[in-house]
């Protein structure tokens, strides 16, 4: 097996097996660490019997049609189980045993989508001990800063974000479904690019620091105004990974990254059509030094 070495907001991961990949996760290949921060090692797993487990969060994983089920161990850590409907055997992930440690039983041939969702949590469960955490939002890259825009599935994120690129010069899209925030000491939060992206293949290596979020609802017009603290605690929380509420050490951690988010970051409420008077207006009340065209 050749271990293949990433760097994700800001964490430097390590594939044990360079089997266990996909095309998201290219563009940020990095040279070899000698320590990473956390890596993913295919095998056998531990025995866990069910009376040692307790049930965090159960759901359904629609690109795999499997269930999937996260439980902390009484033994310390995670184990996150994924359950194809088809009868395939399970994925298991065990994030957390170790510091830096993630055992996959994941083999080459089952479902990619599964290794890739699994690889997901398990980074966010070790990142978001580390002021790092993925956020469902589509992001414009604009003057060398970030806007996220936020919203339930369907309520035009990556509309709007097309609109900004199709109407304000110098518009870029950083990711369109699964960015990460970060938090620097020292310095603004930062928004920054990974290998998930919903439907839309956009896998920059990039980061940079965030200008405002922005909260989406459709409308019959368009409409913009900032949210109180309270309301934008409101707007930004659901929009971190839901199964991560569910557990006090990992809410706990996400309290946090929220605490600075909304101490250093403009949070605002957008109700809007899809059209570019939306973006135009987004565009300058953001940007209201220099008004975009």
């Amino acid at each position: 097996m050749t271990p293949r070495d990433y760097t994700i907001a800001g964490q430097r991961l390590r594939l044990a097996d360079e089997r266990l990949t996909f095309s998201g996760l290219e563009p940020f290949h990095t040279p070899a660490h000698a320590l990473p921060d956390l890596e993913i090692r295919p095998g056998i797993l531990p025995e866990i019997q069910p009376q040692e487990c307790r049930s965090i969060d159960t759901f359904d994983f629609a690109d795999a049609d499997a269930e999937c089920r996260l439980e902390r161990s009484s033994r310390g850590g995670y184990l996150f189980t994924m359950t194809p409907r088809s009868g395939d055997r399970p994925v298991r992930f065990l994030p957390g045993y170790s510091p830096r440690l993630c055992l996959t039983d994941f083999r080459p041939g089952a479902s990619p989508a599964l290794f890739r969702f699994g690889l997901w949590m398990a980074f966010n469960i070790h990142a978001v001990s580390h002021g790092t955490a993925a956020i469902h939002s589509s992001v414009i890259l604009h003057r060398g800063e970030g806007v996220l825009f936020l919203g339930e599935s369907g309520t035009g994120k990556s509309t709007h974000t097309r609109l900004w690129r199709q109407h304000i010069p110098g518009c870029e899209l950083l990711n369109d479904d699964s960015p990460f925030v970060r938090i620097v000491p020292g310095n603004r939060p930062r928004v920054c690019g990974s290998p998930w992206s919903g439907k839309t293949p956009c896998y920059r290596p990039f980061e940079c620091p965030i200008r405002a979020i922005v909260r989406l609802s459709q409308g019959p017009g368009n409409r913009i105004s900032r949210l109180s603290v309270l309301q934008a605690y409101g707007a930004l929380q659901p929009s971190f990974p839901p199964s991560l509420a569910h557990d006090e050490p990992l809410a706990d951690a996400v309290n946090v990254l929220l605490s600075r988010l909304l101490s250093d970051v403009p949070v605002y409420h957008l109700s809007c059509r899809p059209d570019a008077d939306a973006a135009r207006l987004a565009c300058n009340t953001l940007y209201g030094d220099t008004p975009c065209r």
